[in-house]
């Protein structure tokens, strides 16, 4: 089986330099709203919801913050909600081969498991190494919320790097609204999705579903020479009931199944097999707001998430479940939010012979206040834990508009996970192993004047007790154990920014960092020091047409820092065009110069891939 980057369950460039041409290019989101990932036309929702678990203005959002918008999913031909993510600044991915296999994401250089993700609400954790990134189903999904910067005061255990939010489909203005797609690219691929959404006076509902296939490559170097594909069938939910003008009923739900060839460590032809790895999410939620006056309101929420990864021929079954209960309020008046969270989250695992669980209930209280030139948004969490006990965090962070178009903020904030039930209780694990705890400050500059935007942030975060798979130790497998390494540090200085020159729209980004172990001064595996991305696109008669490129430095595939693995730059290009208003012809080459690239060593990413797909939707 391939192994995250840090091995789970039975795991047996380029230098970058790319500023924008043109003078005021460079934009985006240290300290306020992140326009860098939208198409030309595109047209953002006012509000953010990641930042606080309220709406707010995005004027107002002091975090580091990207939307991805619907029509940016649509055009980007993405697999999965990984593959969309890699693109975004700040992000980078690592794959053991192709779409299904292991996946992790890291943000700021952070390790996967240190990003909280929610869908729809419903927090999403395997209880090994954070959310099932191959998984989780991109062509179900509406929009998409990025929080860069330790978010453990609103969201407990986990983010210590930050958030992400997806948010599936809902029914958006009133009547019948169906829609259906077809495509087929390179190497077998063809996928076909439908659905509809209803709005209906004080009624709505959504549905939809959709199921993508391909042959695939061979994904490991050395390893068996099959060619590896992989079959994706997923389907999403929404019924929404308006009982009266201060009180709605909402349900949403999710389910994804991901079944992926891959390639075992085995060298020996003898040994070699056709080896599948089936992997199934659902999420369901049901949620009661209430606007009990002009200025009090409170959301009651009971969700459940599940995961089932099983492979074969080798038997392998690991089977996570979350059920978490939530009592949201907050309080608005004038420049002022108040808000109280109250949560209960029970995690339960099982992986043959293990049987564990353990709960954790937490308060969380934030306060903001936005008026003239300043913002500031304060957030305090107390979290008792079944195993760890009580631990107490908070973050504050202050913006200051000090001319119309400039504005200067500062962040500083402690963060917290908790060692999960198969790091700690697996024949990998440990029961010993500590929380891992972090403290973050950053600053941020940000410029904005008639779309064009500037945004600078130079952030540090310092991480205690890191658990990574090591060498044997104490537990019961020779093969290697969880450890805590000591302290990490995390720091870095991010530039992006959006601008338009004539009729073409520039978004670009640098991410420079050093995610390093503080205790051996060695790079973390897998992560670039730079990281570039630069985009444009222009609409040329019918077409909108643009191009993604990306450039990381070399890496390194172990915490020794002896297996080097080469920089590289990608480039994507792509091509839509809306005929009678209703028809949506797209068009992409990803990997358009075929670059052979690695993100995990021994494990080669896609050469150059053709896709078409036509899309009809009522207008």
């Amino acid at each position: 089986m391939t192994s995250r980057l840090y091995p789970p369950a039975r795991a047996s460039a380029l230098a970058a330099a790319c500023l924008l041409a043109a003078a005021p290019a460079v934009a985006a989101a240290a300290g306020g709203h992140d326009e860098r990932s939208s198409s030309s036309s595109s047209t953002l929702p006012d509000v953010a919801v990641t930042t606080t678990r309220s709406t707010q203005p995005l004027t107002d959002v002091l975090a580091d913050f990207t939307l991805i918008d619907e029509r940016q999913i649509a055009q980007s031909g993405a697999a999965t909600v990984a593959d969309m993510l890699a693109r975004q600044p700040g992000l980078e991915m690592t794959r053991n081969g192709g779409p299904g296999t292991a996946t992790s994401v890291m943000m700021r250089g952070a390790e996967s498991r240190f990003i909280a993700v929610y869908v729809d609400g419903v927090r999403m954790d395997l209880q090994i190494g954070g959310a099932p990134w191959e998984a989780l189903p991109l062509a179900q999904v509406e929009r998409i919320e990025i929080v860069r910067g330790p978010a453990a005061a609103v969201y407990g255990s986990d983010a210590i790097a930050g958030a992400v939010q997806i948010f599936t489909r809902r029914a958006a203005r009133e009547g019948f609204a169906p829609y259906a797609g077809v495509g087929a690219g390179s190497r077998g691929l063809w996928k076909a999705d439908a659905g509809f959404a209803v709005k209906n006076g004080a009624a709505d509902y959504a549905l939809g579903a959709s199921h993508e296939q391909a042959k695939g490559y061979s994904v490991r170097t050395g390893g068996n020479p099959d060619r590896d594909g992989w079959r994706n069938t997923n389907a999403s939910a929404s019924a929404g009931y308006q009982l009266s003008d201060q009180h709605r009923l909402q349900a949403s739900a999710l389910w994804g199944r991901m079944k992926a060839q891959y390639d075992d460590f085995t060298s020996s032809p003898a040994n070699w097999a056709d080896d599948w790895g089936d992997n199934r999410v659902q999420t369901l939620a049901g949620t009661w707001a209430a606007q009990w006056s002009r200025a009090w309101r409170t959301t009651a929420t009971l969700s459940h998430a599940g995961q089932r990864y099983e492979t074969r021929p080798s038997p392998y079954l690991n089977t996570t479940r979350q059920r978490t209960a939530q009592l949201h309020s907050e309080w608005r008046e004038g420049p002022h939010l108040a808000a109280a969270t109250l949560e209960r989250r029970h995690d339960h695992l099982e992986n043959d012979p293990i049987v564990r669980s353990r709960h954790q209930t937490s308060l969380n209280f934030i306060y903001g206040f936005s008026h003239g030139p300043h913002t500031l948004q304060a957030n305090l969490r107390r979290e008792d834990d079944s195993d760890f006990g009580g631990h107490t965090g908070g973050s504050l962070a202050y913006g200051w508009r000090f001319a119309p178009e400039w504005r200067v903020s500062a962040a500083a904030g402690r963060a917290l996970r908790m060692p999960t039930l198969y790091q700690r209780f697996s024949q990998y694990g440990q029961a010993g192993l500590k929380p891992e705890t972090g403290r973050n400050v950053e600053l941020g500059l940000h410029w904005a004047r008639q779309g064009s935007q500037i945004d600078l942030t130079v952030y540090r975060n310092r991480v205690r007790n890191l658990i990574v798979f090591g060498a044997a130790g104490p537990c019961a497998a020779s093969f290697g154990c969880y450890h805590s390494i000591g302290r990490a540090q995390y720091e870095g200085v991010a530039l992006s920014g959006t601008h338009r020159i004539a009729s073409v729209r520039l978004t670009a980004s640098i991410d420079v960092q050093r995610p390093k172990d503080l205790d051996s001064d060695k790079l973390l595996p897998r992560r670039s020091r730079r990281i570039a991305k630069l985009a444009a696109d222009t609409r040329i008669g019918l077409w909108d047409v643009g191009a993604e490129w990306q450039a990381h430095s070399r890496r390194f595939d172990d915490r020794a820092n002896r297996n080097a693995m080469a920089g590289y730059g990608l480039l994507n290009l792509y091509a839509s065009a809306t005929f009678a208003r209703q028809w949506t012809l797209l068009a992409r080459i990803d990997n358009a110069t075929n670059t052979r690239y690695e993100t995990a060593r021994g494990y080669p990413q896609p050469a150059r891939s053709f896709y078409v797909g036509l899309r009809w939707a009522m207008p």
